[in-house]
Parts: C-alpha cells; structure tokens; sequence
C-alpha cells in the first residue's frame, strides 16, 4: 500500500476518486504518483459510467413512458364512435373483447395499474368518478360508456357524472344487485344489468331448451357464424316510411328476414304480419348475413 496504512490508504482513495484533493496523507513517490493517477482515471471513469449508466435507464423508462402516453392521448383525441368501458375487471374483459370482435374501438379506464399492464387496447388511468378522466377517454365523442366497476355505488357515481357531460350518450351500467337496478336507471343509465342475473337464466334456459338457447347464443355470440342478429333504425328519409310489409317484400328483395318491430312507444311486435305499417323512428329487428343487412340498413336510412 506504499507505506500507507488501511486507514490512511482508504482517505486517500475515496479523496482521490471524488477529485476533492485536500492534500497527499503521505509524500508520494513516482511509483505512488504514477499509481494515484491510474486510480484516478480508473475509479473517477468507473463512477461516472455507473452514473450514466443508472441515469440512462431512468430517463428512458419515464421518457419511453411519457412518449407512449403522449401517443395514445393523441390517439384517443381522434376516436370518434367509440366505446368506453369503465373498469377492467371480468365484465370489463369481456365486454371489450366481445365489441372488439364487432369491429368497435374501446377506451378502457382502471384506477388500478397492474390491471393496465400490457392491456391491447388504449386505456387512461385514474378514478373514473373523476370528470376530467372521462373527457381524457373521449366521451365528447363517444357512442357508449359501459360502467362495469366492482360495486354498485361507483356505477352510480360514474352514470352521473356522464349523463351530466353528454345527455345523448348510451350508458349501460352493470347491477350486482337487484335493487341497484332502479337507481342506475333514475341516475342515467340506459340499461341496468345484473350479470349474474343473465347468467342465471342462460343457464336455464339452456337446461330447459337447449337448441332455442344454443341458436340465439351462436347468432349474437359466434363469430364464426354468418348469420347475426341486428336492429336497424328507420330514417326519417327512408322509403320504406308509411308502406307495409307485404308492400316492400323485404324478403325477397334483400333475403334478410325481419323478427320484431319496436313501436315507437317502445312495445315490441314479434312476428310482424303483412300488412304492419312502417313509420318513422321504428326500429326493425332483423335476422341476416352482413351483406343482407347492410341491403336493409340502405333501405332504412334511405
């Protein structure tokens, strides 16, 4: 240690590395000289490698971050005709894939960020109940909003605070009870549902009559499929307005069959005869292929 002592050979280390240099503890010779400027040039460049080294990865963690959050605001920004679903739980999962499936863009919000973690879809973090957080997931320009939070009071909450930014906006809120139900409703909600409620009676239904239950699950649920189940809205321009069924032969002229009509008072009539009249604002529940709708919607939107 060139007459140094452990104490003293460590002072001078930690002094020389540091570049503090308060003085030499011994007179050097060349041989120390010599070894104190490797030190230097080893020992100060090892620090600041170690230093940039841990600030790099810093830095490119937080900007890596704040670029990909930057990107997906922009992109969220330019939605128009999406879907928020509010709480990435099973019902959330679900309900996402399945309008993902359809073609549909979703925005998801979670406060929680293990949840968001690697999620494929474009997501805001933070507490939904929070007004700003909604107007960052787009809903200006949203078609739906689905609040499927863990509990009933938060759905409550969420319904709220969105029918109050967008009166036109279709809210579907999940109900893990019965009488929450009529109180999503009075908050906003445009449907109230109670998953466990729906997959009760799936259940037996299937149990009961399994091939009815079996065909209306394959044609709202199975991609596979080509058949699908739609409604479809008359327009005001439509001209199918004020003539019957029997008149516009909707059958033969589009192969697409219709198995309901909602009045506009909101009654459904199943199995329309002939001579039902169609007016404005009706909507037509209508069993077909993509290509037999899409000849239906034409007609109906004129």
């Amino acid at each position: 240690m060139l007459g140094f002592g452990v104490l003293d050979a460590l002072y001078q280390t930690v002094t020389t590395i540091t570049t503090v240099g308060f003085r030499e503890v011994h007179p050097l010779s060349a041989t120390g000289q010599v070894f104190t400027m490797v030190l230097i040039l080893v020992g100060a460049g090892t620090v600041f490698y170690l230093f940039g080294v841990l600030l790099e990865a810093l830095i490119e963690g937080h900007l890596r971050h704040h670029l990909e959050r930057r990107r997906m605001n922009r992109r969220i920004e330019q939605m128009r005709g999406h879907v928020i679903v509010c709480g990435w739980g099973r019902v959330g999962r679900s309900t996402a894939q399945y309008l993902h499936g359809l073609g549909k863009t979703i925005v998801v919000i979670d406060r929680d960020p293990e949840r968001l973690r690697d999620i494929e879809f474009p997501n805001i973090l933070g507490d939904v109940t929070d007004d700003s957080v909604l107007e960052a997931a787009g809903i200006e320009h949203a078609q739906a909003l689905i609040a499927a939070l863990d509990g009933d009071a938060d759905n409550v909450y969420v319904t709220l605070s969105a029918r109050a930014l967008r009166a036109d906006l279709v809210i579907i809120a999940r109900a893990r009870t019965e009488g929450s139900k009529s109180k999503l409703l009075r908050a906003g909600a445009n449907r109230a549902v109670n998953p466990q409620l729906i997959g009760g009676r799936r259940m037996a239904a299937f149990a009961l009559q399994p091939n009815v239950a079996e065909f209306l699950d394959v044609v709202m649920h199975e991609d596979t499929l080509e058949y699908r189940i739609e409604e479809i809205r008359l327009g005001p321009g439509s001209p199918l307005i004020g003539r019957s069924l029997s008149d516009i032969a909707l059958r033969p002229a589009t192969g697409a069959l219709i198995l309901a009509i909602r009045t506009q008072t909101g009654q459904f009539v199943a199995n329309p005869t002939d001579d039902t009249q169609l007016h404005a604002t009706m909507i037509l529940i209508v069993l077909g292929t993509p290509t037999q709708l899409d000849a239906v919607r034409t007609l109906a939107t004129g």
